[in-house]
């Protein structure tokens, strides 16, 4: 089996993983963001580190409206159109042009609320609190451009998204019907579409700006694998028990922040044995969010070590 073959069998459910996949992401620098060079950039990563899937990154980010700070501003927010995600799409269709035929070629998607949040400098979760109807008119705006994107991602071929969520932190809402209300309908209204549409996508809970203490109300969201923290709130989950919790094969095992970024060979090794040998039947070895480093080679060695296991 090629690469392509290899990860979509993990959704076969009948049949006994043998080869342990794998995904490391990070940010280019900002001279590889855009264009030609973003597409090579993609391509030389993938190739040097040999990982299974090429994950294209999202970096035409919704642009900072400093005149939206209180939830009346929600009214204002701009329907992006399809001529703003021009450039990504050039990208997409390059990569998807170049890595197909012999591997997954998955898009980076920011929910609705992660895009509010970097329109209003994260103004949006106080203007929730505060008036959540007004508030949630931005965010039904955010969803409608959002939409455009996937449609045409989908149109050039994407194999599928790896949806990116945050708004459930610990730290949001001391009324969780916030989440429920303002939220969650929007992040699932484009998992469905792109559910309905795609063959292989990732469920991304995001701990970026912090931690959970409950991931039940994401167990119902779309999306064949699972990418989360396994810490939550003062525990720690094991890999089979978010398999388990979540019912779908589980990326993850690697802490984005320890032995990856700064370990030598030997430690990167040992790290990466200790995380198979208590991996679920259906895994995906990853890093828990974006790794901080530029240290591909790091990535390389832990990917190559995952391809060589033998699984009991």
């Amino acid at each position: 089996m090629n690469k392509r073959e290899s990860v979509l069998s993990l959704l076969n459910k009948d049949k006994k993983q043998e080869y342990i996949p794998a995904g490391i992401f990070l940010h280019f620098d900002e001279i590889y963001h855009r264009g030609q060079a973003a597409i090579d950039k993609h391509i030389e990563f993938y190739q040097h580190t040999g990982m299974d899937f090429v994950k294209i990154q999202y970096e035409n980010n919704f642009p900072f409206i400093p005149e939206i700070k209180k939830p009346d501003d929600w009214a204002n927010m701009p329907l992006y159109k399809k001529d703003f995600y021009e450039d990504q799409l050039n990208i997409v269709d390059g990569l998807v042009k170049k890595a197909k035929k012999e591997a997954l070629v998955i898009m980076t998607l920011y929910s609705p609320f992660m895009c509010a949040g970097l329109t209003s400098k994260d103004h949006i979760t106080e203007n929730i609190k505060e008036d959540p109807e007004k508030a949630r008119k931005g965010i039904e705006i955010i969803t409608e451009s959002l939409m455009i994107f996937v449609k045409e991602c989908i149109k050039l071929g994407i194999d599928g998204f790896y949806h990116s969520t945050q708004g459930g932190e610990s730290f949001r809402f001391d009324d969780f019907a916030l989440f429920k209300d303002c939220i969650k309908p929007y992040d699932l209204i484009l998992m469905e579409e792109i559910n309905r549409s795609c063959e292989f996508n990732i469920l991304h809970i995001c701990d970026y700006h912090g931690g959970y203490n409950d991931l039940t109300p994401f167990l119902d969201y779309p999306g064949h694998v699972v990418n989360c923290s396994l810490e939550i709130g003062s525990e720690k989950l094991t890999a089979k028990e978010a398999f388990n919790m979540f019912r779908r094969p589980y990326m993850g095992g690697i802490d984005r922040k320890g032995v990856i970024v700064n370990g030598n060979k030997d430690e990167v090794k040992r790290m990466v044995k200790e995380v198979l040998d208590n991996a679920p039947e259906k895994f995906i070895l990853g890093a828990d969010c974006t790794v901080p480093t530029d240290n591909w080679d790091n990535i390389k060695i832990t990917i190559s070590t995952a391809h060589e296991h033998k699984r009991k």
